[in-house]
């Protein structure tokens, strides 16, 4: 690879850390001017039709199998509807850049549920210390006693809850997605997942009751178009280029741009726990995923090697 082959693609690796990380700032700022589900089903809206748009001009083929739809439709529920719905609604009380920070023990949780449906992750030693490590970050952030700016209890565990939804679903994906095309499960996720929040909100919201103003407009169209679009695109650029595990990196980014335009836009606080609780929650996704420390403890037993 070209020095500068490597640095577009590092370039590319950092926005997208920046879209993801931006979301949240966007969230907040939409948040009070459509309810949940609206504001869900808006932002995917505007996502499936750039993901529709690619996948007629690369001419992508579509899967034939029927179980293949069956487990994109319940991609589309734990990868998205549950986790946007539940950021959104925390969103409401919780400061943006603590809500980029309690997302981000996706990895935490994932380490825990994998190796109970996936034979070749199991429990590792990095992956416990990593645990208790972003364990006691996440108590430090979520404390009653150590609140931190506008944030109540009940926004923070739902937070978590979509992170833990994340890990549910990044599991569910390794495990009955392997060999589809990546553009596949992002169309068909956002796809369903719109047809769901859509009508969640038809139902439950009268989203034609909204009346938004110019910048709840333009944040539907930054996380629509950046977050639920073209960040997919990156993603699929940077697995072909360094593979999963080295994209997942940018995990270490969301945190620091939900802080910084936490701070600098909305003027949330940032006091030495906001920063001691990142530092251990990041801190704990990089133990996860240390090449130090790789011995297995637990995990399920590889399937048989069958004789050729």
């Amino acid at each position: 690879m070209t020095d500068r082959a490597s640095r577009s693609l590092w370039l590319l690796f950092l926005a997208l850390g920046f879209m993801w990380g931006s979301s949240y700032l966007f969230i907040k700022l939409a948040v009070d001017d459509f309810g949940t589900f609206t504001l869900v089903a808006l932002r995917l809206a505007v996502g499936a039709i750039l993901l529709w748009a690619v996948v007629r001009l690369t001419r992508q083929p579509l899967p034939r199998e029927p179980r293949i739809y069956g487990h994109l439709f319940v991609m589309g529920l734990v990868n998205i509807v549950i986790p946007f719905a539940l950021i959104t609604w925390a969103e409401q009380s919780v400061d943006s850049s603590l809500a980029a920070i309690l997302t981000a023990p996706v990895p935490l949780f994932a380490i825990v549920i994998a190796p109970l449906f996936l034979h070749d992750e199991p429990i590792r030693v990095n992956g416990v210390v990593g645990l208790v490590v972003g364990f006691i970050g996440v108590v430090i952030l979520t404390s009653r006693d150590l609140s931190i700016g506008n944030s109540d209890l009940s926004g923070e565990v739902a937070l978590l809850g979509a992170a833990f939804s994340y890990a549910v679903g990044a599991v569910y994906t390794r495990r009955n997605m392997r060999g589809v095309p990546p553009l596949i499960p992002a169309v068909f996720q956002v796809s369903f997942a719109l047809l769901v929040s859509g009508a969640i909100a038809l139902v439950a919201e009268h989203p034609w009751d909204a009346r938004p103003d110019a910048e709840a407009v333009f944040s539907i169209l930054w996380l629509g178009i950046l977050g639920s679009g073209l960040a997919y695109l990156v993603v699929f650029r940077l697995f072909a280029a360094w593979g999963a595990t080295r994209t997942t990196m940018v995990a270490y980014e969301i945190p620091v741009v939900g802080i910084v335009l936490g701070f600098l836009v909305l003027a949330e606080p940032v006091d030495i726990r906001l920063l001691i609780g990142t530092a251990l929650v990041v801190g704990g996704v990089a133990l996860v995923n240390s090449p130090y420390g790789r011995r297995r403890l637990y995990g399920r037993v590889p399937p048989p090697v069958e004789a050729g």
